[in-house]
Parts: C-alpha cells; structure tokens; sequence
C-alpha cells in the first residue's frame, strides 16, 4: 500500500515562504512523476508543480516564478519551496503521484491526505 505523507503547512505572512515536503512509502518513487496540486474554499483543485522523473517541471501560471518543486530520490521526497506567498495561495496543498500510462499522458494514482496553508497578516 502506497501512502503520501505531507508537512510543513502552517500559517505565514504575506511575503513570507514555507517548505513543503512529501514523503512516499513503497517502491513507485523512481518511476512515478510527483506533484502538488492545491484546492481553496469553493474553488476546484488546480495544478500547482510537477516533477517527472527526469526532473523537468512543470508550474501553475500562478505560482510560476515563486514556488520550486524538487524531489530526492534517495529520500522519496518531493519539496515544494514557496517564496512571496500571497493571500491567493492560501489552500489545502495535496501531494500526488502520477503513473504514466503512454507517451505524454499520466494518471493520478496516489493522493496525500493534504497540508494547510494560510497567507494571512
């Protein structure tokens, strides 16, 4: 049973930065692209970073610029450093696993439980 485990939400000034991090249990670490998608009160989840296994990203329009998605393979883990953060990025930040399935095209296979941010003076 594959499992992903998120910390590092908290509460934060606008301006400020936190750190995600999501750790995978099991064996679909090296093959599976990793990501963040995030889903604020009343609005649909939205994509915000995503790392493929060669280590080529992909960001929301609204977060580019800002946030950096990494991962360490040796650690199973993904990050998500988050820099500048605005009140707009307030959401519950979820942690994914996606599986290839054919060229150019991944399914989401594994969700975390999701971690809280708050931008908020």
């Amino acid at each position: 049973q594959v499992q992903l485990v998120e910390s590092g939400g908290g509460l934060v000034q606008p301006g400020g930065s936190l750190r995600l991090s999501c750790t995978a249990s099991g064996s679909i670490f090296n093959t599976y692209a990793m990501g963040w998608y995030r889903q604020a009160p009343g609005k649909e989840r939205e994509l915000v970073a995503i790392i493929r296994t060669e280590s080529s990203a992909n960001y929301g329009a609204s977060v580019k610029g800002r946030f950096t998605i990494s991962r360490d393979n040796a650690e199973n883990t993904v990050y998500l450093q988050m820099n500048s953060l605005k009140p707009e990025d307030t959401a519950v930040y979820y942690c994914v696993a996606d599986r290839k399935v054919a060229d150019g095209v991944w399914m989401h296979e594994y969700w975390g439980q999701g971690t809280q941010v708050t931008v908020s003076s």
